[in-house]
């Protein structure tokens, strides 16, 4: 009688193992007696080397790389503006893969003008990338930390702030007009998302393949996504909340989402500064000035029907306010002083996730079950308004 409950045990984990000792017999016989080592005799080795960083000290030039390939990179040569140029990169100028390396030139470069670095492989592959305007870049002190704290308190918490006023105006409105706020708030987050997505699709692009962008944009994005809708099925089906709650529930999650989105502008502009671009990093200031403003309209629209006077939320419209506003001091932060590429993917995904999710939980809560309900000429005006709006204050931030 034992033995049959064993020899069910063999077979169950027998079945489940067969499959990957066999491919394991494959890959090991692909490995030695396959076409692999014709391949390898015959073809150049494949080199690709990543330039992520390039520094600017006084007189000196740190450029960081990554070994994005499969095979050693040997770097033998450095040119700066088609001059070759003595470097230091330590014992071994040779790479691993995935390994980092920093390369260091005594240069004097002059303030203002363009930088174009090549490297040279041992095999002669080469690797470029470029300064367009050479300045400082920024290391950690007060002066550009506070510097770029103000700028994201410009950019990001005073706008979203100033939005939050229009809650008097918009509790006013009658009628069909709270539809056509919610619609509107849609129409704002939709645009948001899809920009926030778009941005996250561009640098997911430029990372080197060793971090496979298409992999952080996803797991950022289904994260969001996921998360949002457990704490909407928990807010929903397991408590049974008031009116009031179910509105600050939106606000916060629309504030949450919002911030995130906020996050990748203040990365942008503290890049911008960090590489000399002064005159994109102003425009990109001001342009997102004007458009974080409309940000506000999403956060509360949503609380003009179950709040009557702003005094009695006040606290709850500057949490949100703050969490709406406020990551972009921190994103200004992280860009002007250590660019991340691949984390700036990852938050940007997670905010067009969170975005997107609220949208539709709005959309959801609109409809009552009824889908087609939702599709009445308000509503349609509002949600076009919503696109409209950031469009023509997404325009100023490209003008």
């Amino acid at each position: 009688m034992m033995e049959e409950p064993k020899k069910k045990w063999f077979w169950f984990w027998g079945s489940a193992l067969l499959p990957i000792v066999l491919l394991a017999m494959l890959l090991f016989g692909f490995l030695i007696f396959g076409p692999l080592g014709v391949f390898k005799a015959t073809l150049p080795p494949i080199e690709e080397v990543a330039i992520q960083r390039i520094i600017l000290e006084p007189e000196q030039i740190v450029v960081e790389i990554i070994n994005d390939g499969p095979e050693p990179v040997t770097i033998a040569q450095v040119a700066v503006n088609e001059v070759f140029w003595q470097f230091d990169m330590g014992a071994d100028k040779t790479l691993s893969p995935l390994e980092r390396g920093r390369i260091k030139l005594h240069y004097p470069w002059l303030e203002g003008d363009p930088l174009f670095i090549t490297l040279f492989s041992s095999n002669g592959v080469t690797f470029e990338g470029e300064v367009g305007v050479a300045t400082l870049t920024p290391m950690f002190n007060w002066t550009y930390f506070k510097t770029f704290v103000l700028l994201g308190i410009y950019v990001g918490v005073i706008p979203v702030l100033l939005g939050l006023l229009w809650f008097p105006f918009l509790k006013r409105l009658r009628g069909n007009w709270y539809s056509f706020l919610l619609s509107l708030t849609i129409g704002l987050l939709v645009f948001l998302g899809f920009d926030a997505l778009s941005e996250s699709v561009e640098l997911a692009g430029s990372l080197p393949n060793a971090f496979n962008g298409t992999g952080i944009l996803v797991i950022g994005f289904l994260l969001a996504v996921m998360t949002l809708s457990a704490v909407s099925y928990k807010t929903q089906f397991q408590r049974q909340k008031s009116e009031q709650y179910q509105a600050l529930s939106w606000g916060y999650l629309i504030a949450l989402g919002i911030g995130l989105h906020n996050l990748g502008e203040g990365l942008a502009i503290g890049s911008a500064y960090a590489i000399g671009e002064i005159t994109l990093g102003s425009t990109l200031v001001i342009g997102f000035m004007i458009h974080n403003v409309t940000e506000g309209i999403a956060i509360v629209a949503p609380l003009t029907r179950t709040f009557s006077l702003i005094r009695r939320f006040f606290v709850h419209l500057v949490v949100m306010g703050i969490l709406a506003g406020a990551p972009t001091i921190a994103g200004a932060l992280i860009g002007g002083f250590s660019y991340s590429a691949a984390a700036a993917v990852f938050f940007l995904a997670i905010g067009a996730g969170a975005i997107f999710d609220v949208a539709f939980d709005i959309t959801k809560q609109m409809s009552k079950g009824q889908w087609m309900s939702v599709f009445t000429v308000t509503n349609v005006l509002g949600f076009l308004a919503g696109l409209i709006i950031m469009y023509m204050t997404g325009v100023l931030v490209l003008g």
